[in-house]
């Protein structure tokens, strides 16, 4: 979608700040901060969290701290053992079941690198029952996973206490996005050459906002007839858009390829064609006398930088009302559309009833993807969310979204038969990418070369979010491992296979692969610390690990 500012407008928004790298700073605690700390999934805690949705369903919608106290206890929430979750909204009368999986990427020159996507789910979302969000971020840059986590949480916090919040949600997202833009450069997290993208839907009864600033991407499904349409609920902010190139070279950006800025091709060539044909070698941004930042986005949320040339964090927001002809939405980082198409998305979600399935496939047929074509895989998370229930209102009979109004900078309408609408409204986005980068071709010579044909590493085992918080407090409480770093933590959790095992079992013997064994039930988590003079370990009922631990 293209930008409705005027050219004097822009002007405004991308006015060049004096880059700078931020030294550490005394920063004082403010009182209205909160803890935020991560809740094991348990029965007891499903009991607290529906007293809590009773106990916030009384209280008055004007106190957003009440909400934000909601916020920091689920923020980091994890799924029942059955992998999804379900919520409903009350005005709608419809519920919303829904699961997620995040996959950190492969990076051959880099194997430790940490997953710097993230993702937030709160429902329900503040002090209204109707009001659920979800959001995808999508780190880059050397603090890239600080960046994503810092405003994970902070655009959230600002979001709810945005006094437009309950009345007017589009202008109180647009203005989250860019006070949490400004708080990320005040903070003494270095966002110079850092940032992250942002993809959030808020689910307001049958009304949904997203709201979108970089390259992840929304995506809704539509019935028509016996088909099942993808309907893109946010167009990339990249230089492949013409209205985005514009803005960004209006605010002193050269835009060119690697290719180019290094001399290999004609730099005065500025026609790319298509994402799909770009060898993986797409446009950048760079300053006017530097090769820096080499942004491949027009959008984001810190660069700090990057913002002196155009790269911006104001929102593109969409406004869509729900029908019963929207089975179901998908969030997703662009490790997912690199090489899927939006369409290609919904399919596959289509084949399940289940959104755990869903998101289980699509990140696998990403991952592998990005193994076919490069010779690394980026970051991929995906959120899916069912939509069950609706009924009474259909894509025929649906009212227009009502056009908003300024001070919001997006002006957008969206209806219940078409894709988003509104001035320089890209219909959708280009498609996905479907050649080999060069990497991957030199990858592939090499390997002929010396008469070995290249295979690419396979996906790392796959854990649930409630398995992964088992075995990071195991090791967290195990003297052997209280001193590793999260990325260590990470290659660890990585390295790790679930075994099926029965009562007698031999686990593990002396000389064989893997240090140590972790026995694990819902409730319960040990090490066995594997030594060399053992000979082997046997599994064992779970009745038997308390013995075990004294």
């Amino acid at each position: 979608m293209g930008c409705v500012y005027s050219r004097a407008c822009i002007g405004e928004i991308c006015v060049p700040r004096d880059a700078r790298i931020k030294e550490p700073q005394s920063v004082r605690p403010n009182a209205a901060e909160l803890v935020v700390f991560s809740p094991t999934s348990t029965n007891e805690d499903d009991e607290n969290r529906d007293q809590i949705h009773s106990q916030l369903s009384l209280n008055p919608p004007g106190d957003p701290e009440l909400g934000i106290t909601r916020l920091s206890r689920v923020s980091a929430q994890f799924l029942p053992p059955d992998g999804s979750r379900t919520v409903k909204v009350p005005s709608g009368n419809f519920e919303l079941k829904y699961s997620y999986l995040s996959q950190r990427g492969y990076y051959p020159d880099a194997l430790d690198k940490a997953n710097q996507d993230s993702f937030c789910i709160h429902t329900l979302f503040g002090t209204n029952p109707d009001d659920h969000f979800f959001g995808v971020f999508d780190g880059h840059g050397e603090f890239g996973a600080e960046c994503s986590q810092f405003v994970k949480r902070k655009l959230c916090e600002n979001l709810l206490r945005n006094n437009k919040f309950h009345v007017d949600a589009t202008e109180a997202c647009d203005a989250a996005y860019l006070t949490t833009n400004t708080q990320l450069h005040a903070d003494s997290l270095d966002d110079s050459m850092s940032g992250t993208t942002a993809i959030t839907v808020l689910v307001r009864g049958r009304t949904i906002y997203v709201a979108n600033s970089g390259d992840s991407r929304a995506v809704i499904a539509q019935k028509r007839g016996k088909e099942i349409v993808a309907v893109d609920l946010s167009i990339d902010q990249t230089p492949f858009r013409v209205d985005e190139m514009e803005r960004v070279k209006l605010c002193g950006a050269r835009v060119l390829t690697l290719d180019q800025i290094e001399g290999l091709k004609n730099p005065d060539v500025q026609c790319w064609g298509t994402e799909e044909g770009d060898d993986g070698d797409p446009p950048r941004l760079w300053v006017p006398n530097g090769m820096y930042p080499g942004t491949a986005f027009t959008r984001s949320i810190g660069d700090s930088i990057a913002e002196t040339i155009g790269v911006v964090a104001n929102p593109e927001i969409v406004v869509l009302e729900l029908t019963e002809d929207h089975p179901f939405f998908v969030l997703a980082s662009d490790g997912v559309f690199e090489f899927l198409s939006s369409q290609t998305v919904v399919d596959m979600v289509a084949k399940y009833k289940d959104p755990r399935d869903a998101c289980a496939a699509i990140v696998a047929e990403s991952y592998r993807l990005w193994l076919q074509y490069e010779t690394r895989t980026d970051d991929i998370t995906v959120i899916v969310v069912h939509i069950s229930g609706l009924s009474g209102v259909n894509c025929e009979t649906a009212k227009p979204a009502t056009i908003l109004r300024p001070p919001v900078p997006q002006v957008l309408e969206a209806t219940g038969s078409e894709s988003p609408s509104t001035f320089s409204w890209s219909s959708r986005n280009h498609r996905a990418r479907h050649d080999l980068s060069r990497a991957r071709l030199r990858a592939i010579e090499s390997s002929l070369e010396n008469g070995q044909v290249w295979v690419p590493p396979p996906p790392s085992h796959r854990k649930t979010w409630e398995e992964e918080a088992h075995i990071e407090r195991a090791l967290h409480d195990h003297f052997l491992f209280r001193k590793l770093t999260d990325s260590q933590c990470h290659v660890l959790l990585d390295c790790m296979q679930r075994v099926e095992v029965q009562p007698g079992d031999i686990v593990i013997k002396q000389g064989s692969r893997g240090s140590f064994v972790i026995v694990t039930n819902r409730f319960r988590t040990l090490i066995v610390v594997i030594l060399f003079r053992v000979v082997k370990v046997t599994a064992f009922m779970l009745s038997e690990v308390e013995n075990l631990k004294s």
